[in-house]
């Protein structure tokens, strides 16, 4: 059974956190926790989010150009709330081709993206080798992509492939060319609620093990929570200031995504997805309380466009990106569009008041010059 958010006995007041943003000061658990009510206004709450926001980033909006690969959807794991994975004989499952890779990344470089975003399903046909592959043919033909691949759940099971430590892993991917790593395979830390969702893929522990390991060999990764779903607000709660103990102690999160769920075409399929109000509420939460993470990501695939340009005024500073051939949020019900153009992106940056940045994966402010781009480190030429 899981249990309902803590009681609400000499519950903190709004009061102390207002004086707490305004002095720059770490709001504890049951202070966070309270902000879940809907007896908090969500409007004051997104005043709160907003002064920290412009506090660490002044009036930007972050985007950038980005394009998805899902090698395969077909895995051994059967997570309740996925609606991407295929069993090996489905009709509807898939495995990617080395050609059709390179095709990807050929496509990804021509649209101007600074960024391959890698994840996919735990094939268990497929050896480590082709995994790593996979980096390694990108990496050597496309150089000036960044490649954030591979949940701490495709680490894990490489590790349980090949019988190596995880650091291992991670420093042969780093060699092969990747170049962080996405912040999924969270979804809720709580036993209590992971158990029921994704009861035998990496547990809480292993998933900070290894971005733990990740951080020390020099590897920047993101941090998401799956929310809307079975947990609540202790939960929640949790998972923020178990994301915030990690990154106090090697400092190398770069973004927090709060993920909307999706329920069609998943084991869910019963529980209604979390309303705007709910995700702008998430946003603004988790910016007060992850008081160490430098940036929030408004995930428009999931929030839905207006919610994700709404959230820049609740504590997010970036919006993703372009984000062609994403499938795995769309196989879930996702209505919006497959892809942005930069117009669009800049156009909705503008409409929320910010100013429109392009960065890369690392934040660096990106500019452009026909086919060239330049980052603070580094000059592209195509």
């Amino acid at each position: 059974m899981i249990r309902a958010a803590s009681p609400s006995v000499a519950r903190p007041s709004l009061d102390v956190v207002r004086e707490k943003v305004g002095a720059g000061a770490r709001l504890d658990a049951a202070e966070a926790e309270m902000l879940w009510d809907d007896s908090v206004d969500l409007h004051e709450l997104g005043e709160l989010a907003n002064i920290v926001r412009e506090r660490k980033n002044g009036n930007v909006g972050y985007y950038n150009i980005n394009t998805h690969l899902n090698p395969t959807n077909v895995c051994v794991y059967r997570c309740t709330f996925c609606a991407f994975r295929a069993d090996l004989r489905e009709a509807r499952g898939y495995v990617m081709s080395d050609e059709q890779i390179l095709e990807r990344g050929r496509e990804a470089v021509e649209a101007g993206s600074t960024e391959m975003h890698i994840v996919g399903g735990l094939h268990h046909q497929k050896p480590y080798d082709w995994y790593l592959n996979i980096i390694r043919i990108l990496h050597d033909a496309y150089p000036s992509l960044h490649l954030k691949a591979w949940t701490p759940v495709e680490i894990n099971w490489f590790s349980h492939l090949t019988k190596r430590p995880i650091r291992e892993i991670l420093a042969e991917m780093k060699e092969a060319g990747l170049g962080s790593l996405p912040g999924g395979g969270a979804e809720i830390f709580h036993p209590e609620v992971r158990d029921k969702i994704c009861e035998h893929k990496a547990d809480t522990k292993e998933w900070f093990a290894i971005h733990r390991a990740a951080h020390e060999l020099g590897l920047r990764s993101n941090a998401t929570m799956l929310y809307g779903h079975i947990e609540n607000a202790f939960h929640r709660t949790d998972h923020l200031l178990k994301l915030r103990e990690l990154q106090d102690e090697t400092g190398g999160f770069q973004t927090f995504i709060p993920l909307a769920f999706h329920p069609d075409n998943t084991k869910l399929s019963h529980i209604p997805k979390p309303s705007a109000a709910m995700s702008l509420r998430t946003m603004a939460i988790a910016r007060l309380v992850l008081d160490n993470f430098d940036h929030m990501k408004a995930y428009w695939i999931m929030l839905g466009i207006g919610t994700a340009q709404a959230s820049l005024a609740y504590g997010a500073d970036d919006i993703d990106g372009t984000v062609r051939h994403e499938l795995i949020y769309h196989d879930a019900g996702a209505t919006t569009p497959e892809i942005l153009s930069v117009d669009e992106i800049r156009r909705l940056i503008r409409e929320a008041g910010r100013e429109p940045v392009e960065r890369d994966t690392l934040y660096h402010r990106v500019e452009r010059d026909g086919a060239n781009w330049r980052s603070a480190e580094k000059l592209v030429v195509r």
